[in-house]
């Protein structure tokens, strides 16, 4: 189908949350509250593993760097929100949706990997623990990462720039809070064929791929954790792995409930409000499962709290 208009917009229109005015003053109040503790929760994180040489091993050198992707996925897409709410305005540029876009695709397949990247930690950390120290050593740590990086961004950049190769027209509303790929590709007017080929393809192996991995790390796990004969034993080697497998639950339960739900009821407030479990919910109570059921980081946060005082 060929453009009628306009090959490229000004402008996108974000649906949002419900179109009430007299919501708009909860849903502002709500979204910053829960955008100021992710921030804070997971800059505390990262403040509790840096202060605390105890910490600087390769398990919180992944969880700090989680969190700082967490307060980067959050940051994406909640400030727009907040002064679109203010402004009483649903407006995003075509240069912001794009921009935003591809940040979002970023520190989301960023969350992925690291995710599964924590799990092979875990793996290694149960499974051989007299070479823990050797296998997992900082080279190996920062090449993780780094790549983690990479295949993040190359993936968010092929989905924006096969996206800048359609062409739109009249109808650009997004049902939802913020630029999510497909909604974006189904307001173009070309054929997208192509862009919703790579779509799946991109989900079944960059999500595919790592969820995979968490699965076989966490087969392995279960497997040496039942071999080790005291009931001691086994509470302490699951406890070491229980917040992140917490996190990894919570991570890819609401992410597969959010396209499931909006597969079932795809109107513009059920789409938006499952959203909100993955990029808001999420990021905001990982700190509170890694310093509610971690020894070590409560230790941290109460010496960084004591220097103060």
């Amino acid at each position: 189908m060929q453009p009628d208009n306009e090959t490229q917009p000004s402008e996108f229109l974000l649906l949002g949350f419900s179109e009430d005015p007299a919501l708009q003053p909860l849903i502002f109040g709500l979204f910053l509250s829960m955008y100021l503790v992710t921030v804070a929760g997971n800059l505390l994180i990262i403040l509790a593993i840096l202060s605390d040489p105890h910490l600087h091993t390769p398990m919180y050198f992944f969880l700090s760097n989680l969190s700082l992707v967490d307060i980067c996925f959050t940051s994406t897409t909640i400030p727009k929100m907040l002064v679109n709410i203010q402004t009483q305005s649903k407006a995003i540029s075509y240069a912001g949706c794009i921009t935003q876009m591809f940040f979002f695709l970023l520190f989301a397949g960023l969350d992925n990997f690291l995710l599964a990247v924590m799990a092979y930690d875990r793996f290694v950390a149960i499974c051989h623990p007299l070479h823990y120290m050797a296998i997992m050593n900082p080279r190996l740590c920062m090449h993780l990462v780094l790549m983690s990086w990479i295949i993040s961004v190359l993936h968010a950049l092929l989905h924006s720039l096969m996206v800048l190769q359609l062409s739109f027209c009249a109808n650009l509303e997004i049902a939802q809070f913020f630029c999510e790929l497909s909604q974006v590709i189904h307001t173009s007017c070309s054929d997208t064929f192509l862009n919703d080929v790579l779509l799946f393809l991109a989900a079944m192996l960059l999500g595919g791929g790592p969820l995979a991995g968490i699965l076989y790390s966490y087969s392995k796990i279960v497997s040496s954790i039942c071999a080790i004969p005291s009931a001691q034993g086994k509470h302490k080697a699951f406890s070491t792995c229980a917040s992140h497998l917490s996190v990894v639950s919570l991570f890819y339960g609401t992410g597969i409930g959010v396209y499931l739900s909006a597969g079932a009821a795809p109107s513009t407030a059920s789409s938006a409000t499952a959203s909100v479990m993955y990029t808001v919910v999420t990021p905001m109570l990982n700190p509170f499962i890694y310093s509610l059921r971690n020894t070590d980081i409560k230790r941290a946060l109460k010496g960084i709290f004591a220097q103060k005082l």
